[in-house]
């Protein structure tokens, strides 16, 4: 099966989240199982300045607006792990400094940019190979399924091809104004309450939702979760809707890239037959946040995160007071809010011995953050998949979560010798700061302490599983669409 995956971003190129970790891990899997994949990405000023020079493959698509045109080249990024890498390049719409928006607010002509982005994709795939699935992912390729049902929608051959819609998290819509509608070409009577209007704007993540042939989302508890008011976003009556082909898949990890056996940025390898090398990251993370000396009875507690609400700050901010009266340090790493990165930064320098902080994103450092803390902590108000919890439970490192989305479905509360973690249902500071002192309680233990790690650290979060869910929907979505 040929299944093109069109999304904004993909590792190593372009990457603001976990979109681009998925869309560049899944495709080598499926190819492993003997698909073939063709991915497409915009080519943004960041990707030129790593891919410069690439062979053109499509000198010129021209793409239709209501009064005027536009033209983009397909150029050749390749092939990486058995995926063909194509990459749009309109200058006019990608050649800017981020990816989606200044300091100042998003970029207003997104609807312009993606827009080219979704047609290039379609038009592109009329000329190098029309596939038998398109999969698009988020708000910024949710055009794809919109085109195909209306631009397309007499195209004899591409009105017979299914399109699989990703959501990685409900609360990015991209919403615009009424006015988008004729300028991308598309006809009115798709903007009603039951298709792409909403609250008289253009969402064009609801117009993916409603036009796909498939769902998914990163993981089972946040598919139902979405179909909720409290996370739907105001989607959340579509959700249930498409109940019946909205898919609940978890991401999965790079065991390539996060695994303390062979990882190249800690400073000891160690695994869950011999964990001895544990003992030395875990010097090597204090030493790297300026904190020799800790005791070995002191639970070192780590923090990788946007620091952000969203992630819970704001219940680690109310209980930081009592929190630091426990045997702990705590280690966050990360950048995120203003509020919170001063925040912490004053927790520091009022606790020099209990609080640091790192206010950055550094891919060595989050290495050794994973390696050398003995309890990671993610709190988060809604967590659609998750990494870092995955991350943690390889690296021996045990979680302490949230019961949401992937976090729910990953982590298991330790009880009489079973699970990997500990979580907490409640979203208030008191039960978050229960159930890190139950795991504090526990990691005086070192005998039960270590089965937990072990139990961690043999779960197997691969990319198999998951890619093995997707291509089954690829098969379901075909079939369906055979009468067309």
């Amino acid at each position: 099966m040929h299944i093109v995956f069109a999304a904004s971003e993909c590792v190593p190129w372009a990457k603001t989240g976990g979109l681009a970790d998925v869309v560049g891990a899944l495709p080598p899997v499926l190819v492993r199982m003997g698909h073939r994949v063709t991915t497409f990405v915009p080519y943004y000023r960041q990707v030129a300045k790593k891919l410069s020079d690439l062979p053109v493959v499509i000198p010129s698509l021209t793409m239709p607006y209501t009064y005027y045109q536009r033209y983009a080249r397909v150029l050749d990024g390749g092939v990486h792990e058995g995926v063909q890498i194509y990459f749009i390049d309109c200058p006019e719409m990608f050649d800017r400094e981020n990816f989606y928006a200044t300091p100042s607010g998003d970029y207003p002509d997104n609807w312009e940019r993606f827009g080219l982005f979704s047609r290039a994709v379609i038009e592109a795939s009329k000329i190098l190979g029309v596939p038998d699935v398109f999969h698009a992912h988020d708000w910024q390729a949710a055009l794809i399924p919109i085109f195909l049902r209306s631009i397309y929608f007499f195209d004899p051959v591409l009105r017979r091809v299914p399109c699989v819609f990703t959501i990685h998290n409900a609360g990015y819509q991209g919403w615009f104004p009424s006015s988008i509608m004729p300028r991308l070409l598309l006809p009115w009577d798709m903007f009603t309450m039951d298709k792409l209007e909403m609250y008289d704007q253009v969402n064009l993540l609801k117009g993916g939702l409603v036009y796909a042939d498939a769902l998914t989302t990163v993981s089972r508890r946040y598919a139902e979760e979405i179909q909720t008011s409290e996370f739907g976003n105001g989607l959340d009556a579509i959700f249930r809707r498409r109940s019946a082909d909205l898919f609940g898949i978890l991401n999965g990890v790079d065991y390539e890239e996060w695994d303390p056996a062979q990882d190249k940025h800690i400073a000891a390898h160690y695994s869950a037959d011999n964990l001895k090398g544990k003992k030395e990251c875990r010097r090597d993370l204090l030493h790297a946040f300026g904190m020799d000396g800790v005791d070995d009875k002191t639970a070192v507690l780590g923090i990788v995160s946007r620091f952000a609400t969203q992630k819970g700050f704001d219940l680690l901010a109310a209980i930081i007071h009592d929190l630091v009266q426990d045997d702990i340090v705590l280690l966050a790493l990360g950048t995120g809010e203003e509020y919170y990165e001063r925040l912490l930064g004053e927790l520091a320098l009022r606790y020099p011995d209990k609080v640091r902080v790192q206010v950055r994103y550094d891919n060595t450092m989050a290495h050794k953050v994973e390696a050398g803390s003995d309890i990671f902590l993610m709190p988060s108000r809604y967590e659609p998949s998750g990494l870092n919890q995955m991350y943690s439970l390889r690296y021996g490192t045990v979680p302490v979560v949230r019961s949401t989305g992937g976090l729910e479905d990953t982590v298991y509360e330790e009880h009489d010798g079973e699970g990997n973690g500990f979580k907490f249902h409640g979203y208030n500071p008191l039960d978050f700061l229960d159930a890190i002192r139950r795991a504090l309680a526990t990691f005086q233990n070192k005998e039960q302490w270590e089965e937990i790690m072990k139990r961690g650290m043999e779960e197997d979060f691969s990319w198999d599983k998951p890619a093995e869910e997707y291509a089954k929907i690829y098969e379901r979505v075909v079939a369906n669409r055979t009468w067309s």
